[in-house]
């Protein structure tokens, strides 16, 4: 499935239903001349008649300085997905405790998400916030700018490597390949985590229009 996030520029010039019909007639090109099996049902419970083309995709919009428009691709299979969680910890929880609610979901998953993964953790805001930034962590290049989220991933990825899961579930060291953390304020009485599980194949790209999109680009 095609989850898209869009970062529009404060000061670009953007057409947004022309900008989201070409997004979508991208995804819908891309899906056909690769051959992407066709995953998407266009009712999660009663209508499970399938799209046959992967769309729609999965849209996410925000807003960052300067004049561009990046648009960034993740292609999300469902072994890994079926596998991600939320964990609403206490607001007196610490770094152990971050570390062993990832740990312990990585530990429910087992070999299901097709080791080893790559890990985006979302913490703060709300509980839908944390989720998606739990995706646009897998969006992120290089490495995390704030030292001390730098070594909480590091953590993070070495605990899960102790985990006797390892490369297809048949054991060993690499269970985790990566993980990324993005980051967001959040209310006094909680601290939401989120956790996206993404198999081996991380499959995204990035795109930059400069100057916005109005159509005429």
């Amino acid at each position: 499935m095609f989850f898209v996030l869009v970062s529009i520029g404060r000061k670009a010039r953007v057409n947004l239903p022309l900008l989201e019909e070409e997004i979508n007639a991208g995804a819908r090109a891309a899906a056909k001349n690769s051959l992407y099996r066709k995953s998407v049902v266009r009712d999660p419970l009663y209508d499970r008649t399938n799209t046959g083309n992967n769309l729609p995709c999965v849209i996410y919009y925000e807003m960052c300085d300067g004049e561009n428009i990046t648009i960034s691709f993740l292609l999300k299979g469902f072994g890994s997905e079926n596998c991600s969680g939320v964990r609403m910890l206490n607001p007196t929880a610490g770094e152990d405790e971050v570390v062993e609610a990832v740990t312990d979901i990585m530990r429910s998953a087992g070999g299901k998400p097709c080791p080893p993964v790559f890990l985006g953790i979302g913490l703060g805001g709300t509980m839908d916030k944390a989720a998606f930034l739990s995706k646009k962590a897998l969006l992120r290049s290089g490495e995390n700018p704030d030292k001390r989220y730098r070594a909480l991933e590091e953590r993070i990825r070495e605990s899960v490597n102790t985990l006797p899961i390892g490369p297809g579930g048949l054991g060993g060291d690499n269970t985790c390949l990566g993980v990324a953390i993005e980051t967001y304020p959040t209310h006094i009485a909680g601290l939401p985590l989120a956790v996206t599980v993404n198999c081996h194949a991380e499959r995204r790209a990035t795109v930059v229009v400069l100057g916005g999109y109005d159509g005429e680009a």
